[in-house]
């Protein structure tokens, strides 16, 4: 399969911080933050990971054709609204896009950004280098990354798509800015399965 040369331009995302159990790739807590390069935004601009500089990165693995992904677009917007917003904001979040379905290219997700009013980058990983990388399953899953770039959480945002009575990731953010461990770090995220084209 021809990639597009945006595609091409994405750098060495690194495998790192796998293991390898019963054959299959881990990612474990702990683990670094796949480094990224040179990623489409919906703002016409190329984003790298190392231009998010503040003490927590939260990066969300979303699409725009699944419908709980699409149920959690407001409250992506709420919570980057909360901790990723002002000049004294500590947190950085980042929403991925790794799938090539119709409704998920750069096209229309810039369409979705506008209609919606995201307020947080929203990149296309065509190639899903980063899905891959961080063992992603389902639209949306949510990953938490300390000042040092390790994986502090992993899972979803709340325990709820219709009626959520805890904001885990909210709880994971908060621990991460007051250097508390948090107390589950792993939990189950549920969505939409990630569509990975065959290598």
């Amino acid at each position: 399969m021809i990639r597009s040369a945006a595609a091409i331009l994405v750098a060495g995302i690194a495998a790192v911080g796998l293991a390898t159990a019963g054959g299959a790739q881990k990612l474990m807590i702990g683990a670094p933050a796949p480094a990224f390069s040179n990623l489409p935004g919906v703002d016409g601009k190329m984003h790298s990971l190392s231009q998010y500089k503040k003490d927590v990165l939260v990066v969300a693995i979303t699409c725009n054709h699944c419908p709980v992904a699409v149920a959690y677009e407001d409250r992506m917007i709420d919570f980057a609204k909360k901790y990723a917003s002002g000049p004294d904001s500590k947190v950085d979040f980042v929403a991925i896009n790794v799938n090539n379905l119709d409704a998920d290219k750069l096209d229309k997700m810039k369409i979705r950004a506008q209609q919606k009013g995201f307020n947080y980058p929203y990149l296309y990983d065509e190639t899903q280098m980063i899905g891959r990388a961080l063992n992603a399953s389902v639209t949306p899953e949510f990953y938490v990354f300390d000042k040092n770039r390790k994986l502090v959480y992993w899972g979803p945002l709340d325990n709820s798509q219709n009626k959520a009575t805890t904001n885990y990731l909210a709880e994971a953010v908060d621990a991460t800015l007051k250097g508390e461990t948090i107390a589950t770090a792993r939990r189950k995220a549920f969505g939409c399965g990630v569509k990975y084209e065959s290598k």
